[in-house]
């Protein structure tokens, strides 16, 4: 895992200018403290931060081809190099072994084309010398950042906003779209971030570059989720195949020249990564855990220890504390670029930290919820599609009805979710079904109360919901199930991503997460939703492809929690003086954002679970780390 950047110029006489790569270079250093370098050419200059996960000792980036007139900058692994390193070596000369490499030959070769090959998470920048092009990709479903930014001169990209910041190819100032998404979603849509003028690559797609006078990148797509629902197959059928492809994703992503280990949390999508890493890796696998000791409802220790004492790893575990939390949230901040989507943030980073002790990359469970169906709000959904059915004689289109017969045995998992359904059901009961998602996953319950008229209003509301509804409105899906997960593979996911990569990177541990491969994604969207989400079953397809691998206590436990922080109980407590400092200081009034009286009120009345505080806490700080430039110590 890795850094980059990178500055071209519009006008091909253009030259970049070396110190502002360099402060770039300096920026990323936490993502690979290992090595360094950089590549200039005419407009072009690129630059890459190293740590060092295969090829150890001459695995030197940027890397050409063997006339260096093609160079890369990489993030990321790409799984199946070997597979396609004895392809292309009887027709190029390698000096490495590295993954990199393959890059720069499969390039030459095949051009954009290339992607299709892949199977790895990415972002990597080519510059061709030949064509005098900047080529760069993401990989299919986010896992790793590429964020850029053109001005009337340059081109400029990165791994990290803060890298072009230090660059000073664009300025750290609030985009008010993205500010406005960010209250109501808690992240920001397609490619816009909370920075102005500061745009993501959006996952699945590449970019391109010609230095000219009126040059413009141009972004397209090479790979989407595909929703082609393919019925000639049984749920048998499904299973079987997704089982052997969870086996090889583990065993593609076991592949290191350094230790490896795995986070577990004792829920059934990292004790399946667990399980099936521990017999193929051949030596002392580590496992890494956390746990909040503020009362049961916060702590899954047990079930983690219970996966480990069935594989027979070697467990570690750490509990976090309030104090640990008010210490590391500015630095959080600064590490994330922009707020992050839940408090998991700071348990993930701990676990991250601690797995970095021991070892230098971590596989995963990040992306089973999203993948297989798994949040408690699609069967929340389905439930008010089926009292709608029944009272006013509707039904969905398609072949993927829902009865109240086969989705009541399922219905007790939603015992510990009654205040969402009283929130849910407040207002809007029978509504069309994209403005109940609208409202089902949006974080802004109180947005109201809580905001000036300034940012946040009646229109904000109906703006936020187009917004929303380019994502929805997919041309090929019919299905309710589908329509709520693609909206969450296009939204949460990549924002949960961000997360995992900046936990991870911010201790320069390499995670990767084995459920997102995208041969699996395939199988699963292709699945007819009347196997995915068969009597309301979450997860259903996934639970029985892994029901011989995990222990019985975690396949059949109805009480996963997603790693819960006890925020509400600390704010009361031992972090109440943390969060009026911040949120109700002279600094927060004169933002003239926030209706003060609503917040102090907030303050004392945040409900157990709730995301309020957490959202506000993120705002302040992130406009005290970028917008007013109190940059935090060094150091995580």
């Amino acid at each position: 895992m890795c850094g980059i950047a990178g500055i071209v110029h519009r006008d091909p006489a253009g030259r970049p200018d070396p110190e502002a790569l360099e402060r770039m270079l300096r920026t990323l250093n936490h993502r690979g403290p290992d090595d360094r370098g950089s590549y200039f050419d005419g407009p072009a200059g690129l630059a890459h931060a190293r740590l060092s996960i295969i090829d150890i000792d001459s695995g030197h980036q940027p890397m050409g081809n063997e006339d260096g007139s093609i160079q890369v900058v990489f993030n990321g692994e790409i799984y199946n190099y070997l597979e396609l390193r004895r392809d292309l070596q009887s027709r190029h000369t390698f000096r490495t072994h590295s993954d990199t490499e393959v890059l720069v030959h499969l390039y030459e070769e095949h051009g954009e084309d290339m992607l299709e090959r892949l199977n790895g998470m990415f972002s990597f920048a080519i510059w061709d010398g030949r064509q005098k092009r900047l080529f760069a990709a993401r990989d299919r479903v986010g896992i790793k950042p590429f964020y850029w930014h053109m001005n009337g001169e340059t081109f400029s990209f990165a791994s990290e906003p803060k890298a072009l910041f230090a660059g000073g190819t664009c300025r750290a100032e609030t985009d008010p779209q993205g500010f406005e998404q960010y209250l109501y979603f808690q992240f920001c849509l397609q490619e816009r971030t909370l920075f102005k003028d500061l745009q993501k690559l959006e996952p699945g797609h590449f970019l391109s570059f010609r230095p000219g006078r009126d040059a413009a990148p141009k972004i397209d797509q090479y790979w989407d989720y595909r929703w082609d629902i393919d019925t000639h197959h049984t749920a048998e059928w499904y299973t079987e195949q997704l089982t052997l492809l969870l086996q090889d994703s583990v065993r593609l992503r076991l592949r290191s020249d350094v230790p490896v280990g795995a986070h577990l949390s004792g829920g059934m999508d990292s004790s399946t990564v667990v399980c099936l890493a521990t017999e193929p890796y051949g030596g002392d696998f580590h496992t890494f855990t956390g746990g909040f000791g503020d009362g049961p409802e916060y702590d899954e220790t047990a079930y983690a220890r219970a996966v480990a004492e069935h594989v027979g790893s070697v467990h570690h575990e750490v509990w976090p504390t309030a104090q640990e939390f008010a210490d590391a949230m500015p630095k959080l901040v600064y590490a994330m670029d922009e707020p992050a989507a839940g408090p998991g943030l700071f348990p993930q980073y701990c676990v991250s930290k601690l797995a970095r002790e021991h070892v230098k990359v971590v596989l995963g469970g990040q992306g089973g919820d999203e993948i297989f169906g798994g949040y408690a709000r699609y069967l929340v959904a389905y439930l008010e599609q089926v009292l709608k059915g029944a009272i006013f004689d509707e039904q969905e289109p398609g072949d993927f009805l829902v009865s109240w017969e086969n989705i009541q045995s399922n219905l007790g998992l939603l015992k510990k979710y009654k205040p969402m359904l009283q929130s849910f059901w407040g207002e809007g009961l029978f509504d069309p079904m994209d403005r109940r998602y609208f409202r089902l996953i949006g974080r802004a319950e109180d947005a109201d109360a809580l905001f000036s008229p300034d940012v946040w209003n009646s229109d904000s509301r109906e703006r936020l919901f187009g917004s929303f509804k380019q994502t929805w409105d997919h041309p090929d899906i019919e299905s309710y199930f589908n329509k709520m997960t693609q909206f969450d593979l296009k939204t949460l996911l990549p924002a949960l991503l961000q997360v995992e990569d900046r936990t991870s990177m911010s201790v320069s541990l390499e995670s990767r997460v084995p459920l997102l491969d995208h041969r699996i994604a395939d199988l699963i969207t292709r699945m007819p939703p009347s196997i995915r989400f068969q009597g309301g079953d979450t997860k259903r397809v996934f639970r029985e492809a892994v029901r011989q691998l995990l222990p019985k206590i975690v396949l059949e436990r109805k009480d996963k929690m997603g790693f819960p922080v006890p925020l509400a109980e600390w704010v009361r407590g031992p972090l109440r003086d943390f969060v009026a400092d911040h949120l109700l200081s002279d600094r927060a009034r004169q933002r003239g954002i926030y209706d003060m009286s609503a917040v102090e009120g907030l303050v004392n009345a945040e409900r157990p679970y709730g995301r309020q505080i957490w959202g506000l806490l993120n705002l302040e700080l992130w406009h005290r780390t970028f917008i007013d430039g109190d940059r935090p110590s060094e150091g995580m």
